[in-house]
């Protein structure tokens, strides 16, 4: 494996087993409107931020709703879900737990908004571990800008270098190489479509956490 001082996780798919969840919204929004979900749209909106999907979403499928109604109702439906049902991926958090315990500095990086991956990550007692947060939601840009792990590396003050980022999607794993980082793959069924690419660009990947324990 890889070097590093600082490890910046991604929480969708990452950290979080939670893409179930989303898969559900996505099928229960567009039934409400009905329609099944687009071919493609996982993959369209792949590493946006929550604002930039909702943007996407409206725009591309002439929905009537605003942008803030959107977000509102997604909240609505993802909320109890991430405070009381969505698990780690399986060892994820003893991965972290080691990771913390060897002095790296841990810190997250996501697209998701934090009302929804901070109460997860308390209730499963691994919140605390991590030193910084950063959302795409923060900057307004997706993923593959670099931007979120790198506002993620300054409050942590570590050279790009040194860090590695987790990911599981193949923006993310673009996006942290344009910052300058190292990457692994965390490989999640949610994101078969850019398989290939991610593994020809990451400089590791695992299938899970237990084989980096």
């Amino acid at each position: 494996m890889i070097d590093f001082q600082a490890a910046l996780f991604d929480m969708d798919g990452t950290i979080l087993d939670s893409m179930g969840v989303w898969a559900n919204v996505d099928r229960m929004f567009f039934e409400k409107r009905g329609m099944a979900v687009p071919e493609g749209y996982q993959h369209a909106i792949s590493g946006m931020s929550f604002r930039k999907t909702a943007e996407y979403t409206k725009e591309t499928y002439a929905l009537p709703e605003s942008v803030d109604e959107i977000l509102r109702e997604w909240n609505e439906m993802c909320e109890r879900e991430y405070a009381e049902n969505v698990p780690l991926k399986p060892h994820a958090g003893e991965y972290l737990e080691k990771l913390s315990a060897n002095g790296i500095n841990l810190a997250v990086a996501t697209a998701l908004p934090e009302h929804l991956y901070k109460p997860a990550l308390i209730r499963n007692n691994v919140y605390h571990l991590f030193s910084a947060f950063a959302s795409t939601g923060e900057s307004g840009e997706t993923k593959a800008t670099g931007r979120v792990y790198r506002a993620a590396a300054d409050k942590m003050n570590v050279p790009y270098d040194q860090c590695a980022v987790f990911e599981d999607i193949y923006e993310g794993i673009l996006g942290a190489k344009n910052a300058g980082m190292k990457t692994v793959l965390v490989r999640d069924k949610a994101a078969e479509h850019s398989r290939e690419k991610s593994l020809a660009l990451a400089d590791a990947s695992i299938e899970t956490y237990a084989e980096l324990l």
